[in-house]
């Protein structure tokens, strides 16, 4: 194993998982090593409810994401995302709408053909979730969730040429499956402003990936079923000292999959970001308890893609 040990040093990357976890001296533009994160909110009444039980218990959420994609809320639903967020200077991503799940192939949905996932299939699939990302931008979205490095190279291509604001955060999906540090750097080198790593790496394994990259990394440390089902409290003062910048993310498991969205799950939506503020309040109360000195950001920091707030009519 030396010489293919050798060669990735050379090349600039870990060459062994890390046996000792290092502190990571890589911070936010603000200094701070961790900020949280809400998944699943899926529309703007979900949002309110969020919002309510978020006040009351007093918490600093800094990003809420949404999983059912811009193409299937309308102008309004967005810019009131946009507006409760930007209020209160919390990032706001949405997911592109139109991905490999939701298109006529049957091949994600097959034992061996999972991995294809969120994949854009074909030249308009990409030109479609292009158009999702460039509406969501007009509308005051900063910020969304893509899991395919075809779009992930053309939201770089978008900003160069103005199609996408220079400050909309890429927000890279769990699902697009990057798992070490040669291949979550090229994520990076490809436009990423964010990596959600997958959800079973060790803190070994994420020391590593930490080591090669410098865009903050999203974990999840409550995992919903169908990503695992794990529970990692405990382990997250370690998460920020080895990770930072890291936003914890607090999934949910025990819920029914609410992909895509709409009314018909509007009333479980609400139960189900009401407990998620719950398990943050616990995760938070975790930090405060075994970690009282870690960093985190206020809201409005730096580096947060936070909505502009939009009026009137928006055309193409």
């Amino acid at each position: 194993m030396k010489e293919s040990r050798e060669l990735l040093e050379r090349l600039g990357y870990p060459s062994t998982d890390f046996t000792r976890l290092p502190d990571s001296t890589t911070r936010f533009p603000d200094g701070a090593q961790y900020r949280i994160e809400l998944p699943s909110v899926e529309g703007p009444v979900a949002l309110k409810e969020m919002l309510d039980e978020i006040d009351r218990y007093g918490l600093a959420i800094h990003r809420v994401s949404q999983g059912s994609g811009i193409m299937l809320l309308t102008d309004e639903e967005i810019r009131e995302m946009c507006r409760l967020t930007a209020e209160r200077g919390m990032e706001l991503s949405l997911f592109v709408g139109p991905r490999g799940t939701w298109d006529i192939s049957a091949q994600p949905f097959t034992s061996s053909g999972q991995s294809i996932g969120l994949r854009h299939e074909g030249a308009d699939q990409l030109v479609y979730a292009m158009e999702d990302l460039k509406r969501g931008a007009k509308l005051g979205l900063r910020g969304a969730l893509i899991a395919d490095e075809g779009l992930l190279l053309l939201t770089k291509e978008m900003k160069k040429c103005g199609q996408l604001p220079e400050d909309f955060v890429v927000k890279v999906s769990v699902q697009m499956g990057a798992a070490n540090p040669v291949s979550v750097k090229l994520m990076q080198d490809l436009g990423a402003g964010t990596y959600n790593v997958p959800t079973a790496l060790t803190l070994h394994k994420l020391a590593s990936i930490r080591q090669a990259i410098d865009i903050p990394i999203d974990l999840y440390v409550e995992v919903p079923d169908n990503f695992g089902g794990f529970l990692r409290y405990y382990e997250i003062p370690e998460i920020i000292r080895v990770l930072a910048p890291v936003y914890i993310k607090f999934g949910l498991r025990n819920h029914p999959d609410v992909y895509p969205s709409g009314k018909q799950w509007e009333n479980t939506n609400i139960s189900l970001v009401k407990e998620r503020v719950h398990r943050a309040a616990l995760g938070i109360q975790m930090i405060e308890r075994y970690y009282p000195g870690a960093i985190t950001s206020k809201l409005g920091a730096e580096g947060l893609g936070i909505p502009k707030i939009v009026t009137g009519s928006v055309t193409n």
